[in-house]
């Protein structure tokens, strides 16, 4: 699949089959995807926790409160170790964080569209039930969940509803809607 076909097509699923379980092999390729995003200084921050013990699916499901995450055939918690940024970016470290994360999960999410598979980006959930479930340390922040399987039912060839483009850009500074020519041209 290709780029632009893998952003157009990519779309939080909450609806997953239950008969069909992803090659984990295939979900270990989008980790891989996500690991290549850029880096701070080049101090990777981000840990990825592939979960498949279903118990534990189960209770992450009940940590965020929203059940369809149980029928999941893989989840993947994305977590972030700032020690190293903390040390070189002092105040910054935090907001450089996100900005790893932010662009490691995108990855993430057009590798697994790239592969057939689908998912749905968690964001509210208990940071402590999830820590303690699967062991993370209290300095680790979670930063999202994953589910992952295959979609339920084929999404239709409607499009979604995106913003556009002119809706969303300014020329040289904040609410300047038109880019200014570079030269006037001179009329006779």
């Amino acid at each position: 699949m290709d780029f632009d076909k893998a952003i157009e097509k990519r779309h939080s699923v909450r609806n997953f089959r239950e008969d069909k379980k992803p090659s984990y092999r295939d979900v270990i390729k989008a980790i891989d995807a996500a690991a290549q995003a850029p880096l701070a200084g080049n101090l990777p921050s981000l840990k990825f926790i592939l979960v498949s013990d279903q118990n534990k699916i189960d209770e992450l499901s009940q940590a965020a409160a929203q059940s369809f995450i149980a029928k999941a055939k893989y989840v993947v918690v994305v977590c972030s170790d700032k020690k190293f940024l903390e040390k070189y970016y002092l105040d910054r470290a935090d907001r450089y964080s996100k900005h790893q994360a932010g662009a490691a999960i995108e990855n993430f999410l057009l590798k697994i569209t790239e592969l057939g598979l689908s998912s749905c980006w968690i964001g509210a959930f208990s940071d402590e039930t999830v820590k303690r479930i699967l062991k993370i340390p209290d300095e680790i922040e979670v930063e999202a969940m994953f589910p992952i399987g295959y979609e339920q039912e084929t999404p239709s060839d409607e499009k979604k509803s995106k913003l556009n483009v002119d809706s969303l850009i300014f020329f040289d500074e904040y609410k300047m809607k038109f880019m200014k020519p570079k030269y006037k041209p001179e009329f006779r």
